[in-house]
């Protein structure tokens, strides 16, 4: 957890420092109406911060009380690690020490008589202490819950991503040896690491946030640090009808193909809010059924008491002992699953986990990148394709169609705001054409004068899907129609002429 003294000190890459604004900084002219929301976990408080709010992560100084500030901070931090033993300091709770780091800074500044106000002076021993204990100028911003996405690229620009639209904040790091201490930290936690030899790497932090890293000579510019954040509090699908990314009724269909275990494929872009999705989804997996989840990096937040969690291994310096996403699928097959998760299908585990959704694990789910519900059909025949398979294409495709019941697609809209927009099934084949109808669709109507887009989702129709079977021996057959029905707004518009 704590790193060697060679990488601390005041001429040396490893200590923390969060920057204060340089006073050339042009900051953006105030937000005069409160940004759309990011996601659908973004709360209304967040959406109401002004761009202001976002870019001052830290309070201001000028550019001399900057320099002496981290001068003093120097001073400071060599006179703490001479005093303290790092490795007794890792066995303590993290409340425990960090309470005894700020008792030996404040020794150490009556003792050296630095003149420091009180509010600099509590800076300051917070930066000391998540230099020590933490992730270093990154903690702020880890510790706010409206940030969906942290983007540092190299040491002196860190971008945020609040409200749907991305800021630059004030944090820098000292130097790129310091911002590469900190992405050794975060990764070495789940038994990976990032350097030269291996510069790409793909981790997570103890909450499930997604975290990415590459690092020179890949890196042109020092190391690249992406971070999804995770809410702390698992979002709902009553949350996603509150937030308006789908109506009550599309909420309630939802619910159904959770319940009735319909094999389900989540589809949309980067950031559209998928993974998500996929986990308000599996809310409404049953507490006795057991649960095997297969994942790059391990995100997912199931509540169910009985989930085995599988993660990928990358290769080691040899080029050997990686464990890919298809070995996890293939074994999770022998441990006698009733419903398998896979977090995102990206390759050749797409004809692993079709098998498995037609040999009896009913309910399965996973996600995939694609614009629409026909791409997605289309993106898991290639992947299919590129695994080596000689197959002819229309055998694929009649796989496809009896694995997959249900296609639900999540979109970002221009607006930064995030809507489920088709919920679609797939029926059969016609020839060699996949036939699939929308049963439930998101239309846009328009844009208000402050650009935020308006629209309504809406039943096409169609009241007994194909589904319904499944909806019928799980007793949710009258649900089912009855939200699709109260869904239906031309009807509506008909009936009440």
């Amino acid at each position: 957890m704590f790193g060697k003294r060679t990488t601390f000190g005041g001429n040396t890459p490893g200590v923390a420092e969060v920057a204060r604004p340089i006073p050339s900084m042009q900051r953006p002219e105030p937000v005069q109406t409160p940004p759309p929301p990011r996601r659908a976990e973004d709360s209304a408080s967040a959406r109401a911060r002004t761009t202001d709010e976002v870019l001052d992560v830290r309070a201001p100084a000028d550019a001399q009380r900057d320099k002496e500030y981290f001068q003093t901070k120097s001073a400071i931090f060599n006179a703490l690690i001479d005093s303290i033993d790092l490795s007794q300091l890792a066995t303590m709770e993290q409340q425990s020490a960090r309470e005894e780091i700020r008792d030996i800074v404040g020794e150490i500044i009556a003792l050296k008589s630095i003149v420091m106000s009180i509010s600099e002076q509590e800076d300051l021993l917070e930066d000391i202490c998540n230099d020590v204990l933490g992730y270093g100028p990154l903690e702020p911003l880890l510790a706010r819950d409206d940030i969906a996405d942290i983007m540092v690229n190299g040491s002196q620009r860190c971008y945020i991503e609040v409200g749907g639209k991305v800021r630059l904040t004030n944090v820098r790091f000292r130097d790129d040896a310091h911002l590469m201490n900190v992405c050794q930290r975060i990764v070495s936690q789940v038994g990976r690491r990032v350097d030269e030899g291996s510069p790409i790497c793909d981790a997570r932090l103890p909450d499930g946030s997604r975290v990415n890293v590459i690092a020179p000579p890949l890196a042109i510019d020092g190391a690249a640090l992406t971070i999804r954040k995770f809410k702390k509090d698992k979002l709902t699908l009553g949350q996603l009808v509150r937030y308006g990314s789908i109506s009550p009724e599309g909420a309630e269909v939802l619910r159904i193909l959770g319940r009735v275990r319909a094999n389900v494929l989540i589809s949309g872009g980067t950031g559209s809010g998928k993974t998500t999705l996929l986990n308000c989804l599996t809310a409404f997996i049953e507490k006795d059924e057991r649960v095997i989840t297969c994942e790059d990096s391990a995100e997912l937040q199931l509540q169910q008491p009985h989930v085995v969690r599988l993660e990928t291994r990358p290769p080691n310096l040899e080029g050997e002992g990686e464990i890919t996403m298809r070995d996890l699928i293939k074994n999770c097959l022998r441990m006698r699953p009733e419903r398998i998760i896979v977090g995102e299908v990206r390759g050749p585990e797409a004809f692993d986990l079709l098998q498995a959704m037609n040999t009896g694990h009913d309910g399965s789910m996973g996600t995939l990148h694609a614009n629409s519900p026909r791409e997605a059909l289309s993106r898991l025949e290639s992947m299919i394709t590129m695994g080596g398979y000689a197959l002819p294409s229309r055998t694929i495709r009649e796989m496809i169609v009896s694995s997959i019941d249900v296609i639900v697609q999540a979109a970002r809209l221009r607006d930064g705001s995030r809507r489920i927009t088709h919920i679609s099934e797939v029926l059969g084949m016609e020839g060699d054409v996949i036939v699939t109808q929308d049963v439930f669709v998101y239309d846009i109507m328009g844009e208000d004068q402050n650009g935020i887009l308006l629209g309504k989702h809406r039943s096409t129709g169609i009241t007994k899907p194909q589904f319904t079977e499944r909806a019928r021996y799980f007793n949710e057959e009258a649900n089912l129609v009855e939200a699709l029905e109260s869904a239906n707004t031309e009807q509506a518009e008909l009936m009440g002429r």
